[in-house]
Parts: C-alpha cells; sequence; structure tokens
C-alpha cells in the first residue's frame, strides 16, 4: 500500500489527520514561502492563489523524492484585499488581532496531492471569520493565555482553543480553518484504496 506523505511541520495538520485516523509520515518540503510569496505578489496573484501555489509547490517538492501520496497544503489570511503572514512576535500579533477586530476576513485554505513528482488532486476552501469587537483588556489576557501559540496562525488565533472566542460569526468548514480541508482529501485517498472505503 502507498504511504501518504505530510509535507508540512504544522502541528495543527498533523493534528487534523491523525484525529481522522490517517496514517502518515511528515517529511518538510523546505520551501522559501517568503520568496515564492513575493514573487506571486510581484506577478500580481491573489491571497487565494498563493495558498494553492504553495500547497503545489510543497508536494511537489517532496514527491520528488518520495514514493506515496505527498500531501502539500498552505493557507493565507485576506483582509480587505490584502495578504498577511504570520505575526513574529507578540507585539506583531497584537497589532494584527486589533487590524481584524470587529471585522471580516477571510481564510483561503489549499491542499494539494501529488504523486511521483506530480499533482494528481487540489481543492482550495475558503472560509470566511468575522471577529467581535473585544475590549483591549480581553485581548491582553488572550495573549497572555495563548503565549507563542498564537505565533502559530496566520490569524494569530486558534480556533480549536481560546480563540474561538475571538469570534461573533464562521462560515466555511472547520477543517479548513484548523489549515487542511480534509473530507476531499479523505475521499481522494480511499478512492486509491490508500484508505479503507
Amino acid at each position: 500500500m502507498d504511504q501518504i506523505i505530510l509535507a508540512s511541520k504544522s502541528a495543527a495538520r498533523r493534528a487534523v489527520l491523525t484525529g481522522a485516523g490517517v496514517p502518515f509520515e511528515v517529511k518538510v518540503a523546505g520551501v522559501d514561502e517568503d520568496a515564492v510569496k513575493a514573487g506571486l505578489l510581484a506577478e500580481g496573484a491573489g491571497p487565494r492563489d498563493i495558498a494553492d501555489a504553495l500547497a503545489e509547490l510543497k508536494a511537489i517538492r517532496v514527491s520528488r523524492s518520495q514514493g506515496g501520496f505527498v500531501i502539500g497544503a498552505d493557507q493565507t489570511l485576506e483582509l480587505d484585499g490584502r495578504l498577511y503572514d504570520k505575526a513574529e512576535s507578540l507585539d506583531e500579533a497584537r497589532g494584527r488581532l486589533v487590524a481584524l477586530r470587529g471585522k471580516t476576513h477571510k481564510l483561503h485554505s489549499a491542499v494539494v496531492v501529488a504523486k511521483d513528482g506530480a499533482p494528481i488532486w487540489r481543492e482550495v476552501v475558503t472560509a470566511t471569520l468575522t471577529m467581535r469587537d473585544f475590549s483591549d483588556a480581553f485581548l491582553e489576557a488572550y495573549l497572555q493565555a495563548e503565549g507563542e501559540e498564537a505565533l502559530g496562525s496566520v490569524g494569530c488565533y486558534r480556533l480549536e482553543g481560546p480563540g474561538a472566542q475571538l469570534f461573533s460569526r464562521i462560515e466555511g468548514d472547520y477543517f479548513a480553518i484548523l489549515g487542511l480541508p480534509l473530507l476531499g482529501l479523505l475521499d481522494l485517498l480511499r478512492n486509491h484504496k490508500v484508505l479503507s472505503a
């Protein structure tokens, strides 16, 4: 049976696959995401297309040296048409959350599966999330509780954790918000008899 490889170091993506009972190995792609994003932005690509391109690049890069089904994934955050990257400090996270507070943003989550160095399947799922107009005191308490965990996602929140309290409305696929659209991926793996049908 072909192995399943996740070309991502994301703890959230590992948790999604583990929780679904999918056996997999992790092989990090080693992609310079900042350079790729800069190039794509210079070419006029939008946040959705950037997520898709990065997911494909990760999947293909690992698939060239590994057999089996390689899963590449990426997620971008779009607010008012602008792409946001992960915050690098808690001060930056504070500023990000203030920018998102009381507004609606989009998360574009892309997943690409590659085999033998070529993509064989892809899906990009967009979720729409509205943050409530939380108080400064709540924000400080949230950042103190989350600490460095807030830097692990582009929106500075974990929906599966205290970050759920930041929102007033969420529209979209839960797994996509966590960073890995799952249901279509499971169908693909069952269709290829890598998972039991």
